[in-house]
């Protein structure tokens, strides 16, 4: 029986599961997915989990279930690839015949002292879980650093002012202004929100360092009661480990199949992946799109296309809180009621066709 291994039941592999289950998959090929959760996570509503304003079964879905497919729960140690193997923590090894690695990213702290072990993280279910803890238990008046506002930070911020308008919350931005990359309504749009809501965004910062209960901004010292870290990504440590060729964000280069240039049998998706567009929920889904037809082939023995389509993606939503929020597609911005609206219905179509 061929063995088809997913690494991560992120956004990625469960569209992988999608097209192949339940009636794609050939019949000598079984699915062995390993995640350290028997569910898949909606890493792109960990915001709301962290802030309190959504339940911890509102932000998963169970993995499909098949007689061929199997899932194995716990941490990755090693990917063997000389071996062809899967190291569990546990000591079990997983065999493959062919393999997709889809583990996600973590939190990149840019060697700034203190801020791995001083900050939470909304990068897992359950680091958000932990997040949510210690926002909860903050007294009234506390003060909450969110260090990066991208659209993690930004939606983190203004769904935690909706859960707790009683706490003090600074959103800090290297940027000159919010969304720097996007047309300027938008970026107005994102800023007047927090103006309007007292949350403090404190533009072209750089935090130097962070200590419990401060965090130094250029030379100045900012009292706070707690921190959470949104300021960049990169991929999980057993991927960094490989030791392959990768972008400077250490992303893994593929070929246009999405491949490692020297193994066919290894495929690479979502957060892991080296592609020009940023990592997204919506690029990972995408890349499986295709790798599906490209396993597909492969299993029948037919010849691979020349080239592969340009991946286009439509763009991105946002949310400020519960009532408002912003989107940019198709070179258009969108804010207001719409927008959130709009992101409401495709968490609600997500969770549709997942089941």
């Amino acid at each position: 029986m061929r063995k088809l291994v997913l690494l991560g039941g992120g956004y990625g592999n469960m569209r992988i599961l999608l097209r192949l289950l339940p009636t794609n998959l050939p019949r000598d090929t079984e699915i062995i997915l390993i995640d350290r959760t028997p569910f898949h996570s909606m890493k792109t509503e960990f915001y709301a989990l962290a802030a309190g304003t959504e339940a911890d079964h509102e932000v998963r879905v169970p993995f499909p279930e098949h007689e061929r497919l199997t899932v194995v729960n716990g941490e990755i140690l090693e990917i063997g690839l000389q071996e062809k193997c899967i190291f569990m923590e546990s000591g079990e090894r997983v065999a493959y015949d062919d393999l997709v690695i889809g583990l996600g990213c973590e939190d990149k702290y840019h060697s700034v002292p203190g801020a791995d072990e001083f900050t939470f993280s909304i990068q897992t279910i359950g680091k958000s879980r932990a997040t949510y803890q210690a926002l909860l238990g903050l007294p009234s008046g506390a003060v909450v650093g969110v260090v990066g506002a991208g659209l993690s930070g930004i939606e983190l911020a203004s769904e935690l002012r909706e859960s707790r308008s009683d706490l003090k919350i600074k959103l800090f931005d290297r940027s000159p202004r919010i969304l720097r990359d996007f047309p300027e309504r938008l970026s107005n749009f994102v800023k007047k929100w927090f103006e309007n809501h007292n949350v403090d965004v404190v533009s072209n910062s750089n935090i130097t360092k962070v200590e419990p209960n401060l965090l130094y901004n250029h030379e100045e010292t900012i009292p706070v009661d707690a921190v959470v870290w949104t300021a960049g990504i990169q991929p999980v440590k057993p991927v960094r480990d490989l030791g392959l060729e990768s972008d400077n964000s250490g992303r893994i280069v593929i070929n246009q199949y999405h491949q490692l240039p020297n193994d066919e049998h290894v495929y690479v998706v979502g957060d892991c992946a080296a592609l020009p567009m940023a990592p997204s929920a919506q690029l990972a889904e995408e890349q499986a799109e295709q790798i599906v037809k490209i396993l597909k082939a492969t299993w029948k023995g037919e010849p691979l296309p020349e080239t592969m389509p340009e991946i286009k993606l439509k763009g991105f939503l946002g949310s400020l809180g519960k009532k408002q929020g912003f989107a940019y597609l198709a070179d258009r911005t969108v804010t207001g009621r719409i927008a959130r609206l709009m992101k409401s219905g495709v968490l609600w179509m997500y969770k549709w066709h997942n089941g």
